[in-house]
């Protein structure tokens, strides 16, 4: 088995996530990042190819790491590369077996969503401007929250994307199609919206929405918008489009007790990422209870 460059087999992953596996920009940097970290450090030590690489020597990357104050989460994302690019490099007949695999990460506490309550919604919603970009930015958090998008899902909207049943198709991450209901509120605020878009967006343009250039809106800057809002209304936190999104799961399985569905509607691939949202609905009966019941005035360990 002939041994091969670890740029050009990298190189090769790349365009494999890319074109294969239709990963976004955003990603596939990630990818890029974490698996380039890891060669650099290798290349520094050993000078092992890809081949050459075992888990002894992956588990002493761990370490390093480790030591040098990666989170565990950091390193469980760097893991998860790394097997990915082995998986990739097994089916190529490149490597003979995924050092990567058994090798674990530091366990870390996986922290709670953060969400807005639906006084803070109401203040992000009902911010009461006519202007058209006003409209444009009241229809995009109407529809985070109704849908519980993704940002890169949201900005990839087309017109004409959402159905006369009120659905719309998002394809979100690894190119995983999902349909989503669109709700009343959300509708009648992307209504407005149209009516007032073609004063930025040409007749050629497909975005559904867009900035005052006329082009599809880029991500930052509908972080940037939610930022402005937010701030103008008094929050006292930083609002940005996925706390939207937790926002939309947390009251939806509040109100529904519905996980499966919440899984489907997220477009969880597993269900134990959405699980954590069980965990907020609890934090929150907790809170009542220790307000409310006389025997749970001391604070619990």
């Amino acid at each position: 088995m002939a041994e091969s460059s670890p740029d050009d087999a990298l190189e090769d992953f790349l365009r494999h996530l890319a074109h294969e596996r239709r990963l976004s920009a955003h990603t596939l940097t990630g990818y890029c990042h974490d698996l380039t970290r890891f060669r650099d450090w290798l290349d520094c030590r050993r000078g092992h190819s890809w081949e050459q690489l075992d888990q002894q020597t992956v588990r002493g990357y761990v370490a390093w790491r480790h030591r040098c104050g990666a989170s565990g989460k950091t390193l469980q994302r760097e893991l998860s590369a790394l097997r990915s690019l082995y998986r990739y490099l097994l089916r190529e007949g490149v490597v003979s077996q995924n050092p990567a695999l058994g090798v674990p990460a530091p366990k870390t506490a996986r922290k709670l969503p953060v969400t807005l309550d639906a006084d803070q919604l109401c203040g992000l919603l009902d911010n009461g401007d006519e202007d058209p970009l006003s409209l444009r930015d009241t229809a995009m958090v109407e529809l985070f929250y109704s849908s519980g998008l993704r940002l890169a899902e949201l900005v990839a909207i087309d017109i004409g994307d959402i159905d006369a049943d009120a659905s719309l198709e998002v394809i979100g991450k690894g190119a995983k199609s999902r349909l989503v209901p669109v709700g009343s509120l959300a509708l009648k605020a992307i209504g407005r919206w149209l009516q007032v878009r073609g004063a930025y967006a040409g007749t050629e343009e497909k975005a559904l929405f867009v900035s005052r250039r006329g082009n599809r809106i880029h991500p930052r800057t509908v972080q940037k918008r939610l930022r402005h809002w937010a701030k103008a209304q008094g929050a006292s936190r930083n609002v940005h489009p996925h706390m939207l999104r937790h926002s939309f799961a947390s009251h939806l399985l509040e109100s529904s007790g519905d996980l499966r569905a919440v899984q489907e509607l997220l477009g969880h691939s597993d269900i134990s990422t959405t699980q954590i949202y069980t965990h907020l609905d609890f934090q929150h009966l907790a809170e009542v209870y220790d307000k409310a019941h006389p025997r749970a005035k001391k604070k619990r360990s």
